[in-house]
Parts: structure tokens; C-alpha cells; sequence
């Protein structure tokens, strides 16, 4: 959060580039809180709350990856404790790289916590997660929800007045128009990330933590449009059916598939090492299947 102090003729708060501050509050959230006040050796501090949402601008960016990429990411595989390749098919929902149109949307900071999670299963609106049945360590509220599958991932955005990001939206917050390899940028850095490895042991305590970290731990992780763990931490359900491709030429504002036995997951979770944390990386699983590092962010239409 940014700090200014009272004696300041006027207090600025900027946007970050690329999207405005705050979207008009959605129906499960109160209004923003009012900036708190502490104080200390006299001065009166103004703590200003981070924006809940993004807007990102309507656009074109390339979707998907081109053979390099593919084989960069093959040869990320040899980098891990595994230290061998991996085939190129595992990449190979990838392709063909592709131009999308997108829209002005609305996309969440940062991933939905348990604590916004619990409005909606208060209001009778969303399930419970199964957290009772040896998952309590992930009930608390300042984590990302998991163990949810999608269909209480699509049922808390319509409460919260929204949807599920597309997998295009999805993959153009996380890239940026430019195409890059992870939100940060194009190089991996392990320390910004929770991230896992591709090892007989998945966990990887070497970004501080084992498994979840709370939403929006790493800052230095963040797009330069503010999104927030959109690599690690939590894999992302998206609201696209799987295909294995995509369809060839340009397109506007995708949707996927009409019909599918999977849907899409995005982003890469705790468990996930660096070929999987790419933001061109696909996963996919069936919409009933819950996961303890499985998680999801809302959007809404502008």
C-alpha cells in the first residue's frame, strides 16, 4: 500500500499503466474501506487500499506459442531436479500461435481468499470447501480458496457479479500485449514466485513457502499492470472448455470450445515447476476435480 502523509497539500494515487484503479464495487464486496490512520512519532500515516480489480484496455496481442518457445520450454524441463526434456507434446496445446482481439474487461488483482470466498458460502450462494476433511490448514482467510472445483469456482463470480476470465483474457493479462514468457518478464527468477519443481518431490520451500502463500505475497512477481499471481501460488480455473489446439487465424474475444469433457486451468501452482509457470502454459482437468493447489480469479465485463 502507498503511505502519504496529512501535512501533504494533495494525495495522489496512481494507476498502474495499462488499467484504471477500481472498478464500480461488485455486489458481494462493501464499498472500500476508509483509508486507516496510524501514527507514529507525531506524523498520521494514510494506509490507501490496493485496488480489487484491473481494467484491462481492448486490444490485440498474439496467443499461444511459436516452435521456439515450445523447444525453450522443453529444454526448462532439463533445468529442474528431473533434469531431463520434455516432449514437445506436452507443450503442444500451445500451438498455432494466433492473433486475438479482447475487449475492455475487468480482471481481479489477485486470486479470490478464503475470506471473500466465505461471503458467498454465508449467503447460501457457494459450497463449503472440503477443508474439514484434512485440508484445515488451508482455512484461512488471508490464503487463496482452494479445493474447489469449477462449477463453485463459476458460481462464486456470478454472486460476486461477474464471470470467469477467458482462457484469452486470462493469458493477455498475464502476458502483457508484448508476449511475455512469465508475468514478470522474460527471464526466471525463483524468489518472486511460489512456484514447485519437476522432481519425485514436488514442494519447493526456496521461494519461503512450502505450499500456500497468502494472495499477493510477491510483489516483484506482479505484471507491470498490477495482476498478481499469475504464476504460482495457485493453478487458475479459466471458463474455456479444453481443445487441444487452438483455431488457426485471428479471432475475436474466444470463448473456446461450445463443449468439452475439461476445462482449462491457467498460471501454475505450488507444485508446478518453471516450464509449467509460463504464462503460455496450458493444464486441464475435469470440472468436478479439486485440488489443494487449485484456485481462481473473477473478471467482469466493462
Amino acid at each position: 500500500m502507498r503511505l502519504a502523509t496529512v501535512a501533504a497539500l494533495a494525495l495522489f494515487v496512481l494507476a498502474p499503466s495499462g488499467g484504471a484503479a477500481r472498478p464500480p464495487p461488485p455486489p458481494e464486496a462493501p464499498s472500500a474501506p476508509a483509508p486507516q490512520a496510524n501514527t507514529k512519532a507525531g506524523i498520521v500515516t494514510l494506509q490507501i487500499p490496493a485496488p480489487e480489480a484491473f481494467l484491462l484496455r481492448e486490444g490485440t496481442f498474439t496467443m499461444g506459442s511459436t516452435p521456439t518457445e515450445v523447444a525453450h520450454a522443453q529444454t526448462l524441463c532439463a533445468l529442474e531436479p528431473m533434469g531431463r526434456e520434455c516432449p514437445e507434446q506436452i507443450f503442444g496445446d500451445e500451438y498455432p500461435p494466433h492473433e486475438v482481439y479482447l475487449s475492455d474487461v475487468w480482471i481481479d488483482r489477485t486470486e479470490v481468499t478464503v475470506a471473500r470466498y466465505r461471503r458467498c458460502v454465508a449467503a447460501g450462494h457457494c459450497l463449503e470447501p472440503p477443508y474439514a476433511s484434512g485440508a484445515a490448514r488451508f482455512d484461512r482467510p488471508e490464503l487463496p480458496v482452494v479445493m474447489v472445483s469449477w462449477s463453485d469456482a463459476a458460481a462464486f463470480c456470478t454472486w460476486a457479479g461477474g464471470r470467469l476470465p477467458t482462457e484469452a483474457e486470462w493469458e493477455r493479462a498475464a502476458r502483457g500485449a508484448r508476449g511475455r514468457r512469465y508475468p514478470w518478464g522474460n527471464l526466471w527468477n525463483g524468489v518472486i514466485v511460489n512456484h514447485g519443481k519437476l522432481s519425485w518431490d514436488e514442494l519447493d520451500p526456496t521461494d519461503g513457502f512450502l505450499e500456500l502463500a497468502p494472495a499477493g505475497s510477491f510483489p516483484d512477481g506482479r505484471t507491470p499492470d498490477g495482476f498478481a499471481d499469475m504464476a504460482g501460488n495457485v493453478e487458475e480455473w479459466v471458463a474455456d472448455y479444453y481443445a487441444p489446439r487452438y483455431q488457426v487465424g485471428s479471432v475475436m474475444n474466444p470463448r473456446g470450445p461450445s463443449s468439452g469433457e475439461e476445462r482449462v486451468l491457467r498460471g501454475g501452482g505450488y507444485v508446478h515447476g518453471r516450464p509449467f509457470l509460463r504464462a503460455a502454459s496450458r493444464q486441464h482437468d475435469l470440472p468436478s476435480m479439486r485440488r489443494p493447489w487449485r484456485g481462481f480469479r473473477c473478471a467482469r465485463d466493462a
